[in-house]
């Protein structure tokens, strides 16, 4: 008999322990090792229940994003069951904003779906999200040293320069150049980079300002509640605000 690989085992306990007994599912992820993504939700916006999901998060993006073959997303899609995906941050590192954004975030839409009692008082503005029809990576052109420009979470225009690369001598040295107008949501880290190399991921919407806006919105309140907070509270704590 043949031995079945440990990856092979969790994804069968996953599937028959887990996905076959829920209804709806998020799904929490990190960028890249060296590549920070500005926290946003991931959906195929198909599903009328996994558009009440995306926008319940309150993350400031929402990306319609197609299905991949063999994915989580897909398999739980295969099934009906409406699925979103938080990526935020970077791994192997704590961010505290990222960390507060997608905690807060479950619980949202935990209260959404009704599976923990709707808070106390008045009821909070719903956070402002904005969705970007699509996304593409920019990659390098040469081999060389990268000097960004454009940072996370900045607006760009079509043909704005976002980084420059050179070679360690200075003797070859190339923009890099935005072939969109859109927002970046995530940045690659590493200083050396190669030809081909993505770098910088770019959001597109239809209606740029108004993502600016609601960037400039996640930044004013989630950064100042993060600067704000003296003593460490449990985020799940929260649930009984």
């Amino acid at each position: 008999m043949r031995a079945v690989p440990w990856g092979g085992r969790i994804a069968y306990l996953l599937r028959t322990q887990i996905m076959e007994h829920v209804t709806h599912i998020i799904d929490l992820h990190t960028g890249a090792i060296h590549r920070f993504n500005l926290p946003q939700i991931r959906a195929e916006l198909k599903n009328p229940e996994t558009i009440r999901m995306a926008e319940a998060f309150g993350a400031p993006i929402i990306i319609n994003a197609s299905l991949r073959e063999g994915s989580l997303r897909a398999y739980a899609d295969s099934l009906d069951i409406p699925v979103v995906t938080f990526e935020g941050g970077e791994a192997l590192r704590f961010d505290d904003v990222v960390i507060t954004s997608g905690v807060k975030g479950v619980i949202r839409v935990m209260r959404e779906l009704e599976m923990v009692p709707a808070k106390k008082g008045p009821k909070a503005p719903r956070k402002r999200s904005e969705t970007a029809a699509n996304s593409l990576w920019v990659r390098a052109d040469i081999d060389g040293i990268m000097r960004p420009v454009a940072h996370l979470g900045q607006k760009v225009r079509k043909g704005q320069k976002l980084a420059m690369v050179a070679d360690p001598f200075g003797e070859t040295e190339a923009a890099v150049l935005s072939p969109v107008s859109g927002i970046v949501i995530c940045v690659n880290n590493l200083p050396l980079v190669n030809e081909g190399e993505a770098i910088y991921h770019i959001a597109r919407f239809d209606e740029l300002g108004e993502a600016e806006k609601a960037m400039d919105y996640f930044r004013s309140s989630y950064e100042a509640e993060v600067t704000e907070a003296v003593v460490p509270v449990h985020p799940w704590d929260e649930l009984q605000k």
